[in-house]
């Protein structure tokens, strides 16, 4: 449970006034702009075809077998749309590693 003395609660009706400096970020070159990103330490990777042909080789081996699974579970992934049995492999494998982590 959050301790309420760590949460800010905020609304629509609170809102500061934007202190940003607009004139000095649309001036910024797209050099400017590749140094800041490559000089914060703070940034995500960047995420180009090399990175995803190296993330792809990480990917754990996929097994196909059959499974049974009561008929409203498989309606429930099904009706998220698309990708419905990676869904299904994330919500195991989340349950895997937490089950892994608690012992």
């Amino acid at each position: 449970m959050a301790n309420e003395q760590n949460i800010t609660r905020r609304s629509l009706t609170d809102r500061r006034p934007d202190q940003s400096d607009w004139k000095r970020v649309h001036a910024l070159t797209d050099e400017e702009i590749a140094q800041a990103v490559a000089d914060d330490p703070d940034a995500a990777p960047i995420m180009d075809a090399a990175w995803f042909a190296e993330a792809a080789k990480r990917l754990p081996a996929k097994k196909q077998l059959t499974l049974r699974l009561d008929e409203d579970v498989i309606e429930f992934f099904k009706g998220q749309g698309d990708g419905y049995q990676t869904r299904m492999n994330a919500v195991l494998r989340a349950f895997m590693e937490h089950a892994k982590q608690a012992g």
